[in-house]
């Protein structure tokens, strides 16, 4: 299943006024079959000892997957709903950005899973990887 090409700006346009905007997520690259997003790793996505918070890579894999299912459905008649995200974390990152690849394992009808895998961009060492199953509901 190729993925609309369209605008990055476009894209990220629509992360005004949520957690992506807080988290500080952009989407960096658009291929036939996979979404590339990077995010920081400060004050806003740390844990208290100072790394990564988990939760906040979680939220890197369900914004990666739902983005990229917008880039597959008619979104004037369906929505892509995140039905199941998991995450294992692998490593830590004190500092810097991530960078998550994900790429579109299953692209059905009714259902669509996403593959991510999160880097440390300054050392590209895998420090997350999960997957997100979405569901696509029509609009009513």
């Amino acid at each position: 299943m190729k993925l609309k090409q369209v605008p990055l700006e476009r894209v990220n346009a629509v992360s005004k006024n949520t957690l992506m905007e807080v988290l500080g997520i952009e989407c960096v690259e658009i291929g036939d079959d996979y979404l590339v997003a990077t995010m920081p790793v400060d004050h806003r996505t740390h844990q208290p000892m100072g790394i990564l918070h988990g939760g906040a890579s979680a939220a890197l894999i369900e914004t990666i997957g739902s983005m990229g299912s917008v880039l597959v459905i008619d979104t004037d008649k369906q929505a892509p709903v995140g039905v199941e995200v998991n995450a294992n974390h692998v490593g830590s990152v004190k500092s810097g950005s991530v960078r998550a690849k994900g790429t579109i394992v299953h692209a059905g009808k009714r259902t669509h899973v996403w593959q991510v895998d999160i880097f440390d961009e300054a050392t590209d060492k895998l420090v997350c990887t999960g997957r997100l199953t979405v569901m696509i509901v029509e609009r009513k």
